[in-house]
């Protein structure tokens, strides 16, 4: 058996050897290999890019109602966040004067590094929705949205060490703002809050996403055809 076993060893290495001696018969430049790893190299620059440029969908938003009343226009939004797996959260509603809204919130960007390498931890930008208000409201004065300080709901089903992290950068963000060295320790580029707005049509599906190396983006599409039947049936009577 041993023998054997010794035996089969011994051809597998011979196969090695005469395919290496083939190969270099046929390609006696190297050039096959170099190819090989060219193409292997341009392969992992194409994922870095497309990690660096990819962005996460976080939040739908419709417009429910939107009525003038006493000449002033009353929008009511639909906010839906989505978890880091497709699913959506609890929805929520909004009511502001006008038609133009802000959307704000505190966004942790990461050393590009850690993206480039998909890092489970740091591997793309995080945001926590702070408040929703009008462009002729005071923000202070804005409808919360997430809890500061504490994990986003849609972070909750994430691994237990990647909770403990966050939690650690929501709990401390300002810190993360205002002291270098402890943004170097955490792996962060940049913690800083960050508003995006647009005005509001009653035809339009509107689509918050977050940057993997960025921050947050805001953009519209037309509302599809069974989604306005579907809110003329929830317009009030």
């Amino acid at each position: 058996m041993v023998r054997a076993a010794t035996k089969l060893a011994a051809l597998a290495a011979l196969a090695v050897v005469a395919g290496a001696v083939l190969l270099a018969y046929r390609d006696p430049g190297g050039e096959h290999a170099r190819r090989v790893d060219a193409e292997r190299k341009a392969e992992q620059l194409k994922q870095v890019v497309q990690r660096l440029s990819a962005e996460r969908r976080m939040a739908d938003l419709i417009v429910t109602d939107q009525h003038a009343e006493g000449g002033v226009t009353k929008t009511t939004l639909l906010f839906v966040e989505y978890g880091r797996d497709g699913s959506a959260l609890p929805a929520k509603r909004f009511t502001f004067d006008g038609d133009v809204a802000y959307v704000d919130a505190m966004v942790i960007k990461f050393d590009g590094k850690f993206v480039e390498q998909n890092d489970p931890l740091r591997g793309h930008s995080i945001s926590l929705f702070r408040r929703l208000f009008a462009e002729n409201q005071p923000p202070e004065q804005g409808a919360p949205i997430d809890e500061p300080g504490r994990i986003p709901a849609v972070y909750h089903g994430s691994d237990p060490y990647v909770r403990d992290f966050e939690r650690d950068l929501w709990a401390n963000f300002w810190k993360l703002a205002d002291d270098e060295n402890y943004r170097k320790e955490m792996g962060v580029r940049v913690a800083q809050g960050e508003a995006v707005s647009t005005r509001f049509k009653s035809d339009r599906l509107y689509t918050l996403t977050l940057e993997s190396d960025g921050g947050l983006n805001i953009t519209s599409t037309p509302l599809k055809g069974i989604y306005r039947e579907a809110l003329k049936h929830d317009q009030p009577t």
